[in-house]
């Protein structure tokens, strides 16, 4: 059933690559001062008709568009995806722009392909600057004003509006999560599994609730995931991706966030643009370091901080798909997104059982160790988050394979002792607690 439905989303846009065909084809023999015979003019213009119905519906275009384009906006955005939708289209362009070796359409060959009166070619240009519907909302790339230089789909394109796999790593600004776990995996109390869970059911009956039942669509949906580092917020999103198959993409703020007035909402643009209404999951790190509290404006500057923190609310409202954030600071988001979570998951640092199954988990199954490496004993000794665990415990492995001995509690003390020490802080055998009495003397010194 769903491989008709996708057949027949791509009716429409079979229409548009015969139209841009036919054009093309046109153009050619109008070079070579051939007549057009009076059968493909009509053809051309039923087309026409056909095209300009399904676009008006936006069939076959709502993975890439919300809105309506300009009549001119839309063909210039078919004109760039033909050669990738059809690759005789792009043979096609090819021989049209001799001395160039791009299937890629310039605007010169645009406005010729579309017959352009020169009162008219404004508006083709227009639709090429950078503040156009094609161009903000990521679907095109134009390298420069150059009439002569090709413009080419932005990347990921092709794939969401051709139906295609999207390559790996192409969400602007967002690098993918390849890591595969499991509930299992996960050491929660059984509350926050259950939230989890919820979660998972906003996401995969949506289309139940929202389509056949007529229940209020409110976009993402979006949760939040707050809690100490090291508590399992990344692992969470982890086994949410896991469970769907869909790919997890780690949002890297610094790649989003500029100092230049007006790019950030661009980049953002680009992000949303691209996982708009595709299976996968965005995961906001940090979240409050670019959800925070929009503050009093004292200079230009802070208007403009507070309308790129609008614009983010704007986007996450607006965005279907699912997004996760994760803070280890939940108090400095900013109070106007509360109503925005769907789900809120808090993380609690890991009680003693908690940690002894931890312990359990990752200590390598196959590396030897003395009897007195006792997870229940481990989990009881300190207190340390799963990530923390995870870091001494491979920490721990090393020292023993270096040692070529069986992994000890000497070795794992010193573990724990150099994790402790990662955020500078002066320590004292007392940090140790039941663990002090295995440190390694020459530690201290």
């Amino acid at each position: 059933m769903k491989q008709s439905a996708a057949i027949i989303e791509q009716q429409p846009l079979s229409l548009e690559w015969e139209r841009i065909g036919l054009l093309a084809q046109i153009l050619g023999e109008s070079r070579q001062g051939n007549s057009i015979p009076a059968e493909i003019l009509d053809r051309l213009q039923h087309l026409q008709q056909q095209v300009d119905r399904f676009r008006h519906q936006l069939s076959g275009w709502r993975p890439l568009i919300a809105e309506q384009l300009s009549p001119i906006e839309f063909d210039v955005l078919a004109c760039v995806l033909a050669p990738e939708a059809e690759p005789w289209l792009g043979w096609l362009f090819q021989s049209l722009q001799p001395g160039l070796s791009t299937p890629y359409p310039t605007p010169a060959l645009l406005q010729e392909i579309l017959a352009m009166a020169p009162e008219d070619t404004p508006l083709l240009y227009a639709a090429l600057t950078d503040n156009s519907p094609l161009r903000s909302h990521g679907l095109i790339e134009v390298e420069t004003s150059n009439p002569y230089c090709p413009v080419r789909p932005a990347p990921g394109v092709s794939a969401r509006v051709l139906g295609r796999p999207l390559p790996a790593g192409n969400i602007p600004g967002a690098v993918l999560n390849n890591h595969k776990v499991c509930w299992n995996d996960l050491v929660l109390p059984a509350d926050r599994v259950a939230m989890l869970q919820e979660f998972l059911l906003w996401i995969t009956h949506k289309n139940k609730v929202v389509n056949e039942w007529g229940g209020g669509d409110c976009g993402g949906p979006v949760g939040l995931f707050s809690g100490p580092s090291g508590t399992g917020k990344t692992l969470a999103a982890a086994v949410l991706a896991t469970e769907l198959g869909w790919p997890l993409y780690r949002v890297d703020l610094g790649r989003l966030v500029s100092k230049y007035i007006g790019e950030t909402e661009k980049n953002l643009n680009r992000l949303f643009d691209a996982a708009h209404d595709r299976p996968m999951i965005l995961q906001f790190d940090e979240a409050d370091s670019l959800f925070s509290k929009r503050g009093e404006v004292r200079e230009a500057r802070d208007r403009y901080a507070n309308m790129e923190v609008s614009h983010l609310l704007a986007r996450i409202e607006s965005h279907q798909g699912p997004v996760i954030l994760t803070t280890n600071l939940r108090k400095h988001l900013d109070p106007a997104f509360a109503r925005r979570f769907q789900v809120v998951v808090d993380f609690p640092r890991p009680d003693a059982e908690a940690r002894t199954r931890l312990w359990q988990r990752l200590l390598p199954p196959r590396a030897p160790r003395e009897p007195e490496v006792d997870p229940l004993f481990l989990g009881r000794a300190i207190n340390l988050t799963g990530g923390s665990i995870r870091n001494a415990v491979l920490h721990a492995a090393y020292l023993a394979a270096g040692d070529d001995r069986p992994l000890s509690l000497g070795h794992i003390t010193l573990a724990v002792w150099r994790e402790l020490g990662k955020d500078g802080r002066e320590l004292t055998p007392t940090d140790l607690g039941a663990l002090a009495a295995h440190l390694p003397g020459e530690t201290l010194c």
